[in-house]
């Protein structure tokens, strides 16, 4: 695999690490703002809400861009927002830093992955957007703990600080790994793109992503609350529950990248039946510790790491540029705003165990959705993949393993 995707995983790290930093420092935050913690909770939603509506704008800027001075122009703006978050005085200022990092941060996922797409040969894009999205992995199991650690230490601006400091890391990473390359235009420039990503069919596959990862973060973004007052886990053997968890998704992408290319619909069948099997075990026995550890190992090994198989479908259903991975991007940003809000509505009248029933009830929707390719597949007719490379194929270097 080239180096360049382990370094576009970095910088994905960066951006990860940033965006889950305020959920592990809420407490500092409210304080050093004077505000309250739901006022700063509100800030996880503003990212969430920039990534999935500023990111794509922001993209449509970048594309008449070359793909490094994309990455640099993302990486300079991303890098202005957390310095904005380090400084900032009020809680007005902190709202638009976090905004700044979340558009910039989908932006570059987008053009992370077109970039991952272009430079390697195409029966090798799944292992490779696996390999660029452990940055994404790496970030939840080390990336926001390291980051909680440090402001509880040295205070909430420093992890500001040292993820300004990793980002100038991987940004010199990627000015001397990431080589020349033509534009990202190869999907036809802007309208030709813009075009790609109206089309019903892709829609269709996208929802797939929105469900998946719906079903997921129903049940993680009250993980912590449910292992605590349901299965009887004390406050202290929960990070190491978690620790186990996101493990549990390091080798669930790996493999995952391993089918991706030539299996992507079976995966996610697969993925998505087993996913919705193991949050219907942990609704059911929650209350038993052994399942229920089980069931959320399970929930990490086929949840999010679906990723290089939908990464990789709606490819195929549209093309590798970066509009199309970004706004795909936005799809699964919609996936954990629907799976967390409504997770937390259900849990007012029906209890801890209601976002673990809606965990499942998503997966067999995102299961639904496949219905269409499946019947296809079957019928002897599945689609020929034609993913069209964002950059030409000269410029491609680094094919080897």
């Amino acid at each position: 695999m080239p180096r360049v995707v382990h370094l576009l995983a970095l910088g994905i790290f960066a951006m990860v690490t940033s965006e889950f930093v305020v959920a592990g420092l809420m407490p500092q935050m409210a304080a050093g703002l004077h505000v309250t913690i739901p006022e700063i909770g509100y800030l996880i939603t503003a990212f969430a809400a920039a990534m999935a509506v500023g990111g794509p704008l922001l993209t449509v800027l970048m594309l008449r861009l070359r793909p490094k001075a994309a990455l640099m122009a993302l990486f300079a703006v991303f890098l202005a927002g957390n310095v904005l978050a380090a400084t900032a005085t009020d809680y007005g200022v902190m709202l638009t830093a976090r905004v700044i990092t979340g558009a910039a941060s989908q932006a570059f996922f987008g053009v992370a992955l077109s970039v991952t797409s272009a430079l390697v040969a195409e029966h090798l894009r799944g292992r490779a957007t696996a390999t660029v999205l452990n940055g994404l992995m790496l970030g939840t199991l080390l990336g926001l703990p390291l980051a909680t650690v440090v402001g509880e230490h040295f205070g909430w601006r420093a992890a500001f600080w040292g993820i300004s400091v990793l980002t100038v890391v991987a940004a010199a990473s990627t000015v001397a790994g990431v080589p020349r390359l033509e534009r990202v235009d190869g999907a036809g420039g802007v309208r030709a793109q813009l075009r790609s990503v109206a089309r019903p069919k892709l829609w269709l596959v996208l929802s797939t992503s929105t469900f998946v990862i719906g079903a997921t973060f129903a049940a993680f973004s009250y993980v912590n609350p449910i292992l605590t007052g349901v299965t009887g886990f004390t406050t202290t053997t929960v990070p190491l529950l978690l620790i186990a968890y996101g493990v549990a998704t390091v080798v669930g992408n790996h493999v995952v990248g391993r089918f991706a290319d030539r299996h992507a619909l079976p995966a996610l069948v697969v993925g998505l039946g087993l996913n919705a099997v193991f949050l219907t075990g942990f609704a059911l026995f929650a209350d038993l510790k052994l399942p229920a550890v089980v069931s959320l190992l399970g929930i990490g090994l086929v949840g999010v790491t679906m990723n290089p198989a939908l990464v990789t479908r709606v490819q195929r259903a549209g093309n590798a540029g970066p509009l199309v991975n970004t706004v795909h991007g936005s799809f699964i940003t919609l996936g954990i705003i629907i799976g967390s809000w409504l997770g937390g509505l259900l849990i007012t009248d029906h209890g801890l165990r209601a976002p673990l029933w809606l965990g499942a009830g998503l997966a067999v929707l995102g299961l639904v959705t496949l219905v269409p390719d499946l019947r296809k597949a079957s019928a002897g007719s599945a689609p020929t993949p034609h993913l069209t490379p964002a950059i030409p194929d000269a410029t491609r270097t680094g094919e080897r393993t």
